[in-house]
């Protein structure tokens, strides 16, 4: 039965099929001439319209902020441009309460836009290379310096491969390179953790968060050997949580976000591939950026005071799904 959704909570909706030689364009050319009172995500898949078997139903979002990181302090890591997920949980963060200090590699920051989030959300901004310690260290004391007591949470958004930049297979892979990809997108979250916890910066009952994707479980053969980092980057989060929350209750969790038109992202040979093969098998499509940094937040806040060493998987459904008509309609013959 055709599940309908009120024409107010679709004006997020847009179709996703990467695999049709029709346009957005073309088909926002056809709404605006279309008298359909009701859109109805499954009465559009009809041979006239063949692209649009899919809309990504999203519920109408509100701009109303709930106070929910009022008074907290934290450390936001890899916001680029306003792309950036780390971007977008910036900006919520600052709705809804919270103060902290923005941080990216010196070269990342010469290439984004951290100034403008910076004046936009009141922040300051510390440089820090993540695989640097010494810049780790004067990060976190700065941050508890600027913003006045220990943290109460953390992002760490940050993630590369040279091997994947430059196109090397996973096996070719140049091991320099390699050990850089590891180094940058996951033991940086290790030497984070270690050097908030040497100088015990984390406050009781404080949130960390690193955002992951499911290549960490499954095979996505152009994701290269960031999937080997992915794995090592929970691994890391499911060991300092059971350590940090033993001693300080602090909560380590990963999230798992759906494939995101991201800088990083547009980065990956195949990344369209990613893209539409999980939005056709994601039963609410894939999760754009600004609901993951909605995902953080409530992380961040006291709701989730007892969520810890999880990988959360915050990704329309796809990691649960097995196959969906619309892939299946790929293969099947025509009757």
């Amino acid at each position: 039965m055709a599940r309908r959704f009120p024409k107010q909570d679709l004006d997020h909706a847009a179709p996703m099929n990467l695999w049709s030689p029709f346009s957005k364009s073309a088909f926002f050319s056809w709404f605006r001439g279309s008298s359909t009172p009701c859109l109805d995500p499954l009465f559009l898949r009809g041979p006239s319209l063949p692209f649009l078997h899919k809309l990504s139903y999203r519920p109408k979002r509100s701009s109303m902020a709930f106070g929910l990181l009022k008074g907290k302090r934290g450390i936001i890591t890899g916001a680029l441009n306003d792309q950036s997920i780390a971007w977008k949980v910036a900006e919520l963060a600052h709705a809804e309460g919270a103060k902290f200090v923005l941080s990216n590699a010196p070269v990342a920051m010469r290439m984004g836009e951290i100034n403008k989030l910076a004046e936009t959300t009141g922040s300051s901004i510390i440089p820090a290379d993540a695989t640097n310690d010494s810049d780790l260290e004067k990060l976190f004391s700065g941050a508890q310096e600027q913003l006045g007591g220990k943290l109460d949470f953390v992002l760490h958004s940050i993630g590369m491969s040279p091997n994947v930049r430059k196109g090397r297979k996973y096996d070719d892979l140049n091991y320099d390179w390699y050990k850089q990809t590891l180094d940058i997108s996951a033991m940086s979250f290790h030497r984070m953790l270690q050097t908030a916890n040497k100088q015990d910066a984390l406050a009781m009952n404080a949130s960390v968060l690193a955002l992951s994707y499911i290549a960490a479980q499954r095979v996505f053969p152009d994701y290269g050997d960031m999937a080997d980092a992915k794995a090592l980057l929970e691994s890391i989060a499911r060991s300092w949580g059971y350590r940090l929350g033993r001693e300080k209750g602090v909560r380590v969790n990963t999230v798992s976000q759906s494939p995101t038109m991201t800088t990083a992202g547009a980065g990956i040979k195949g990344f369209d591939g990613f893209f539409g093969f999980a939005q056709q098998m994601s039963p609410l499509g894939n999760a754009p950026a600004v609901d993951c940094a909605n995902y953080c937040i409530s992380l961040f806040s006291d709701l989730t005071k007892y969520v810890t060493m999880q990988n959360l998987f915050h990704d329309g459904g796809f990691s649960s799904t097995g196959v969906t008509h619309e892939v299946m309609a790929h293969f099947m013959k025509e009757e």
